[in-house]
């Protein structure tokens, strides 16, 4: 009795030092709400654009912050390396369904090295490096923000990654992403569904202050070029092809100030196309975005917002500002209630929506008629766990 009771001391100890050696984490967060928006398009004429605008009530999902689940786990190698992986796919709150777009874990897929002294090293798929706005973005992941004008340029994921993230030293620390195209052309030739990928950030932070200078280029599967071939096709279906808003370089700096209750933040992208043919008027070779807003935490449970985004496209794209206000409510550490009312002013020759929608006319984009405005109320809640 005494030797049984001994082995399972032992086997409970072993258990223990095992558990504490590795981990794995389950978690994730459900975002949904109701949503009012008028200046929708309704109608389609012979040339494929909108003819027609109206208004629409609709439960929604993900506005706030994408609905998203994941595990994350972690194991000791000794000498102060660990092994590292991550899993994590995003779902419609209210269907349940996935969004597709990579499959069931569509956002991450990795496993790597880290070491607290050498840094992060990571292969698989991730959100791609342009996902680093989100820091300095008054807004995160709110559906109408940074993504907004620039049709989503900031938002892709990105497979075939090789990244590295390093510790910080003296404030300063760098991350870089390199994702292959994996066809027999090394940035691409229509062979594979992604063409090669690429990009780094600095960053440098202080009490009082952070900011990040940003480089990326995503370019097009199709013939590797930092661009994409416009065609009418293209243009009144928006469904292959979203040229400067999905292939080109992007250059971004970016602040924050913390000061008190008061988070200011800012930025600044230049977003530039190569080898772009077949451009027709209203398709931008190149976009000048900026945004700044303030964020005031008035209680640790209460948080008011404003912000203003713009945009300027040239080829005849036109200019477009959005303005919006917001907030969020903690209930606990965990829940959180959120509101936010923006609208989106556009130029005669511009057509931006409150959402990264598509390049295009058709009424299929969800876009405002061109010139004309868009605005919408959203009301939700959050829940991580």
């Amino acid at each position: 009795m005494k030797k049984a009771l001994l082995a399972a001391a032992a086997l409970l100890t072993f258990s223990a030092v095992a558990q504490a050696q590795s981990s794995v984490t389950l978690y994730g967060r459900l975002d949904a709400g109701l949503e009012y928006m008028n200046g929708v398009p309704t109608g389609v004429g012979a040339n494929g654009a909108e003819t027609g605008f109206s208004h629409r009530f609709k439960a929604e999902s993900s506005d706030w912050g994408t609905s998203l689940w994941g595990m994350k786990g972690v194991e000791d190698l000794g000498g102060g390396y660990r092994a590292v992986f991550q899993l994590e796919g995003s779902f419609n709150t209210m269907t349940g369904q996935g969004t597709g777009g990579g499959g069931l874990f569509n956002r991450w897929a990795t496993v790597g090295v880290a070491n607290n002294q050498f840094g992060t090293l990571l292969l698989g798929r991730e959100l791609f490096i342009a996902n680093g706005v989100w820091d300095f973005d008054p807004f995160g992941q709110s559906n109408w923000s940074s993504a907004s004008l620039v049709r989503g340029r900031n938002w892709p994921q990105s497979s075939n990654n090789i990244s590295y993230q390093s510790p910080k030293f003296a404030g300063f620390d760098f991350y870089g992403q390199y994702s292959l195209s994996n066809a027999p052309n090394w940035n691409g030739n229509g062979t594979t569904p992604q063409g090669r990928e690429a990009g780094a950030y600095i960053t440098y932070t202080t009490p009082l202050f952070q900011i990040r200078g940003m480089y990326d280029e995503i370019r097009n599967p199709v013939n590797g070029e930092l661009g994409g071939v416009y065609d009418a096709v293209n243009a009144a279906n928006a469904g292959t092809n979203n040229g400067a808003y999905g292939y080109s370089r992007e250059y971004t700096a970016m602040f924050n100030l913390f000061l008190g209750q008061f988070k200011i933040q800012g930025a600044y992208q230049a977003i530039r196309t190569s080898g772009m043919t077949n451009v027709l008027p209203g398709a931008p070779t190149t976009l000048d975005h900026e945004w700044g807003g303030v964020t005031w935490q008035a209680t640790p449970a209460a948080a008011l917002i404003a912000a203003v985004y713009h945009v300027n496209g040239n080829n005849g794209a036109g200019n477009s500002t959005i303005y919006t206000a917001g907030g969020s409510y903690n209930l606990s550490k965990r829940t959180l209630l959120d509101l936010q009312v923006a609208t989106v002013q556009n130029s005669k020759s511009a057509n931006y929506g409150l959402n990264a929608n598509n390049y295009g006319t058709a009424a299929a984009t969800d876009n405002p008629i061109i010139g004309h405005s868009q605005t919408g109320v959203y009301a939700g809640i959050q829940h991580s766990f």
